[in-house]
């Protein structure tokens, strides 16, 4: 019967595969918006020495012996992210000239991932070469999903939609591998604000549980591919039953 056909994975129906596609949904939707409650709460909240965040990043870099890496503002409400191809740390407008604890603890998070970088950090280099596999197979996997449905359909061949899942299981693996990249890179920023005392007791706290919740966006996020993974070998499954 419908939704009770088993996947090759696990056993999971169908029907599983949907609710369990709305279930990481609803907490990712949950996970953001803490994420942006936290960010605001510590926003608020000045950073000792009335630093910037591009400030403080710039010192973090510094003392970490990472002198080719220029720190930049971009546009856009978290936005940060650190560029490899421009040796830049990109910093968003509610962080570059913020003077916020939370600032800091994200362009700490960015710097993090330069630190990463300029040491070979092997999950890094790892995600990096995945980077144009991901692109190529995420521009073309909903045409090859929809071309394997309609020849499913047709001819019952499940083959174009096995290719499709291959490269949807692509973007899935490249979230996977994304967690202890992001993970390392706030573990790099707390060690920092802790070991050279710029933060402590509980400014310190702040700053942890702002980068927890945004770890925790990534967490959602590979879930998330990984339930699509699951829902589309349960379609596909369903039909060779």
């Amino acid at each position: 019967m419908y939704g009770y056909e088993n996947s090759l994975m696990g056993g999971l129906s169908h029907s599983g595969s949907i609710i369990l596609m709305v279930v990481i949904g609803v907490i990712g939707y949950i996970v953001q918006a803490r994420l942006q409650h936290v960010f605001d709460k510590y926003s608020k909240v000045a950073f000792p020495g009335n630093m910037t965040g591009a400030e403080v990043a710039e010192k973090m870099l510094r003392e970490n012996n990472v002198h080719n890496v220029k720190i930049t503002h971009v546009g856009g409400m978290l936005t940060d992210h650190f560029n490899p191809q421009n040796m830049t740390v990109n910093l968003s407008d509610s962080v570059y000239s913020s003077r916020s604890i939370a600032a800091a603890a994200v362009a700490c998070h960015e710097c993090g991932h330069a630190i990463q970088h300029a040491q070979g950090y092997a999950p890094l280099v790892l995600r990096s070469s995945l980077v144009p596999i991901v692109q190529f197979a995420s521009s073309m996997a909903t045409w090859v999903i929809l071309a394997g449905i309609a020849l499913m359909a047709f001819s019952g061949n499940t083959i174009v939609c096995w290719i499709g899942i291959a490269m949807i299981a692509m973007s899935a693996l490249f979230s996977i591998v994304t967690l202890p990249v992001e993970y390392n890179a706030s573990a790099r920023a707390l060690e920092w604000l802790e070991s050279s005392r710029t933060l402590q007791g509980v400014q310190l706290d702040y700053a942890r549980t702002s980068l927890r919740w945004a770890a925790r966006t990534y967490l959602v996020a590979a879930l998330s591919a990984i339930a699509t993974v699951l829902y589309y070998v349960s379609l596909v499954s369903r039909r060779n039953d």
